[in-house]
């Protein structure tokens, strides 16, 4: 299975939490993940595969440069690294095509394999939406996009590497995130939603993407809760800034985070006696 992630340094402890809940969630499978950075070390992908300690991963430096996205806004929330996904079609080996972006913010529960394996039906991407009608509406406005479906969150996303590779101009990006730059708020996401809006599948978002504002919203129309998520739910995705390795975390869906991190860590004292 092939993997795309995309971090700098400050994600390295969350990519390894997220790496063995993957591995640990799906034993049958290996899995290739291409890891886009621009200061990533080799002792730093090495801790990634010491913490992990599975055979059954491997971990691909790419390393992306100065290339690609020089002049797009950034912030110290909204590093470079989130846009690689955008252009993961002109970037990764060319044998490549599909890879599966996961965010280095998430836990995986049960194995993706179903996602993986969906069919694109020629959409360039698959991915699950939080943004109701409302929103889709002022998302619309502010992008000037011709359509207001398929605004999605780009954590947990299957890339049709060959399509994009046939169809995706890559000046057309430059000049939208130039042309938008003002008005840009969750930059990949913006992007991908104005440019590539009719060619995003969608997925159940309380399988592949839940998060604390899901949960509570399902709590509240009394249709989904906490033991739900236990039996139903492949990703629990920690969006935004609460994170569960903050102290200031608000939710219920931490001890998620926290039971994969335990055991990664038991692990690997465990090998070290």
């Amino acid at each position: 299975m092939n993997i795309l992630v995309t971090l700098d340094r400050n994600y390295l402890k969350p990519l390894k939490v997220m790496l063995f809940s993957l591995v640990t969630s799906d034993p049958d499978h290996d899995f290739d993940v291409y890891v886009m950075n621009d200061t990533l070390t080799a002792k730093d992908l090495a801790g990634v595969t010491r913490a992990v300690g599975s055979r059954r991963l491997r971990l691909i430096d790419v390393k992306v440069g100065d290339k690609f996205f020089a002049e797009a806004p950034l912030t110290s929330y909204y590093p470079k690294e989130m846009y690689y996904r955008i252009l993961a079609a002109q970037i990764l080996p060319k044998e490549l095509d599909r890879i599966l972006y996961l965010d280095p913010d998430l836990v995986v529960m049960r194995p993706l394999t179903p996602l993986y394996d969906m069919d694109f039906e020629h959409k360039y991407f698959i991915a699950a939406s939080h943004v109701r009608t409302f929103m889709a509406a002022l998302n619309k406005i502010r992008l000037r996009a011709d359509e207001m479906e398929n605004y999605i969150n780009s954590g947990v996303m299957m890339i049709n590497l060959d399509e994009l590779r046939l169809h995706q101009d890559v000046t057309k990006v430059y000049e939208y995130i130039r042309a938008n730059k003002a008005v840009l708020i969750l930059p990949d996401q913006d992007v991908i939603y104005g440019l590539y809006s009719t060619k995003i599948k969608l997925v159940d978002p309380d399988v592949y993407n839940m998060t604390e504002r899901l949960l509570a919203a399902g709590e509240l129309s009394r249709e989904k809760d906490i033991r739900w998520v236990v039996g139903n739910t492949a990703v629990v995705h920690y969006i935004g800034r609460n994170k569960p390795w903050k102290k200031n975390y608000v939710g219920k869906m931490a001890v998620f985070y926290y039971i994969y991190e335990d055991r990664m860590e038991r692990q690997h004292r465990k090998g070290r006696k």
